[in-house]
């Protein structure tokens, strides 16, 4: 199932919290050799996971992380605005319009259609906040994930080749891409849209959820 946590009320699934940051650890700085800092406790965190972000998180059966993503407003502080304007000929992307996705996250071994699963909450993101756009920062690898969950952005920007290529891009979620992902994360938008309500309106024990 889908979680949508606030950073600030993150300490209230401490088993959740604490494999989403090992995860991010093992996926950007093990695997992928990103200059990332990893603590103590083996967590990855920068200092926009102290900006109170929205993280999107697959929780699996047994509480732990299956994947999850993080969003911000970019009317506050930003990856693309502090470190990525080279990307856009220096012009600031700054709206209430438009999030921020960052810090896109599977744990070893997810299943095939958490990646997708994301996506969908993503766009009930949207739909919910009247967001209408996101927008991040990718690698050229990610083009065929893209391409396979069956939501992909519109690049503004990019520098580099093939997958060693980053760019930044702008994703909007129409119907139809909607549909599109639904169908690979093999959830319902009804179901997602009960997952929403869950962490927005009435508590609902986990176990009473259904299960993806």
């Amino acid at each position: 199932m889908i979680r949508y946590i606030y950073g600030n009320d993150l300490h209230k699934f401490p088993q959740l919290a604490r494999s989403m940051f090992k995860d991010r650890a093992a996926q950007f700085k093990i695997r992928h050799n990103w200059e990332v800092t990893v603590d103590a406790d083996g967590y990855e965190r920068d200092e926009y996971d102290a900006e109170n972000p929205l993280y999107l998180i697959w929780q699996n059966p047994d509480g732990s992380h299956g994947g999850s993503l993080r969003l911000m407003p970019t009317v506050g502080r930003t990856m693309v605005n502090d470190h990525f304007t080279h990307l856009t000929d220096g012009v600031r992307i700054e709206s209430p319009l438009i999030w921020e996705c960052t810090r896109f996250c599977l744990a070893p071994g997810a299943h095939p259609g958490v990646a997708a699963a994301l996506m969908l909450a993503g766009g009930q993101i949207m739909e919910e906040f009247g967001v209408e756009h996101f927008v991040g920062v990718f690698f050229g690898s990610m083009v065929r994930v893209f391409d396979r969950i069956g939501s992909k952005p519109d690049v503004i920007g990019t520098e580099g080749k093939g997958r060693a290529a980053i760019s930044i891009g702008l994703w909007d979620f129409t119907p139809e891409a909607q549909a599109r992902v639904a169908k690979t994360a093999g959830v319902t938008p009804e179901l997602n849209k009960r997952w929403f309500e869950m962490s927005f309106g009435t508590v609902v024990d986990f176990e009473e959820q259904v299960a993806a």
